[in-house]
């Protein structure tokens, strides 16, 4: 009779291996289970092609997912913790979230995570390793420490804490940035409206003037008929503009001096610097807490950094790090960490309660980021108002100016 090597959950977190004799997979599957274990994987021990299981393994291919947005994630984080935390089973859990879930995206993620770890025996790590792309490699890695430790409840619920975070200071710093956004567009249509239609409407009676027109009514007028004929030229600008500056920050050597550029800006480069700092740490620290060794730590909560320049700066930290120097000094070495986080990380490293300290840190950088979001909010605020009204006199002189010479 075949044997069978398995792994198993024990108590839906205790990670179990063993062997067990059964006719075909399906039996051994079946074992397994009225031990009071969870089968993960199941493999035949007395398959010498070894390239048929490889084989087997890549039967299950992982289907597309469409969409799985932070809200999506943090919903499917939750449900999970919860009910993993009670003792329901993984497959359960998944049952569960594939039938009564709200949102069509978690159900299918549901059903594609089920079915392979039911009929490919993987564990949920490996499942979610399938579709790195969907959840991310920090979430994937987080994962599979809480697994390889026992303690995959706890490690999704500092994951949940660690979403929900991220998804509070995407939704600050898209707040910051919608009002003047807002502005901006608007002041872009009033504009185009007055070019294309009051100023051409005025041509007549300017022409019967008799008299030379300023430089900034010319300007206005002829933009305002060079649109009118042409009015498909600002559309392919505009829509060729958006697509260099996507192209732009999607490639890692022109995205480099932009990200470099906006860290020279004031203000705009401590509202970068600290939402990135604010990940970065986050994600430190909960993989610290998971076991995760430091290196690896700083590799998962690298992956969280948007600017390539802090990237590049954390990445020579780490590698500071693995050539022995202490976290601390191999931070401050790369001088785009705050006095204060380093000063924080090393009392850590030297009390020996770094993941307390980094929590401290994370709260810090926080309240700091919450500083420079109002600080920023109230600065821009009287910064469109003058952007506005100087548009605005502009608008008024060129249109005024040419009948005020001509009664004066």
């Amino acid at each position: 009779m075949p044997t069978f090597s398995y792994t198993a959950l024990k108590n839906n977190k205790d990670i179990v291996k063993g062997k067990v004799d059964a006719p075909d997979a399906r039996s051994a599957r079946e074992a397994v289970k009225k031990m009071g274990l969870l089968p993960t994987r199941i493999t035949d021990d007395s398959a010498s092609d070894k390239g048929v299981q490889q084989q087997a393994s890549k039967v299950i291919l992982p289907q597309k997912i469409k969409s799985f947005s932070l809200k999506d994630k943090i919903e499917f984080t939750q449900t999970l913790q919860i009910l993993t935390s009670t003792g329901i089973p993984i497959i359960e859990t998944l049952v569960f979230l594939e039938n009564n879930a709200e949102s069509k995206s978690i159900r299918g993620v549901a059903h594609e995570l089920r079915r392979n770890i039911i009929v490919g025996g993987l564990t949920l790590a490996e499942t979610l390793e399938k579709y790195r792309k969907v959840f991310g490699r920090v979430f994937v890695g987080l994962v599979k420490a809480g697994e390889d430790s026992g303690e995959l409840d706890k490690t999704l619920s500092r994951m949940l804490d660690l979403l929900k975070k991220q998804d509070n200071i995407k939704s600050k710093v898209i707040g910051a940035l919608v009002y003047p956004i807002f502005v901006i567009i608007l002041a872009c249509l009033v504009v185009t409206v007055m070019l294309v239609f009051v100023f051409p409407a005025f041509k007549d009676m300017f022409d019967n003037l008799g008299r030379e027109l300023p430089l900034m009514t010319q300007i206005c007028m002829s933009l305002g008929l060079f649109i009118r004929k042409f009015w498909f030229v600002p559309i392919v600008f505009v829509t060729f503009l958006v697509l260099a500056i996507k192209h732009i920050l999607s490639n890692d050597v022109t995205k480099r001096p932009v990200d470099k550029f906006f860290l020279e800006v004031p203000l705009l480069s401590d509202l970068l610097r600290y939402a990135n700092y604010s990940n970065f740490l986050a994600v430190l620290q909960v993989a610290y807490e998971a076991g995760i060794p430091i290196v690896d730590c700083l590799y998962l909560a690298n992956m969280t950094l948007d600017n390539l320049v802090l990237k590049d700066a954390i990445l020579g930290a780490t590698a500071k790090v693995q050539q022995g120097v202490h976290l601390s000094v191999a931070l401050r070495s790369s001088n785009q960490i705050p006095n204060m986080m380093t000063f924080m990380i090393a009392t850590g490293e030297q009390s020996g309660r770094l993941g307390e300290l980094l929590h401290h840190c994370t709260i810090f950088i926080d309240q700091r980021l919450d500083g420079i979001i109002d600080k920023f909010t109230k600065l821009v605020e009287p910064a469109m108002l003058i952007f506005i009204g100087a548009i605005v006199l502009f608008l008024a002189l060129s249109l005024y100016m040419p009948l005020f010479a001509a009664y004066g």
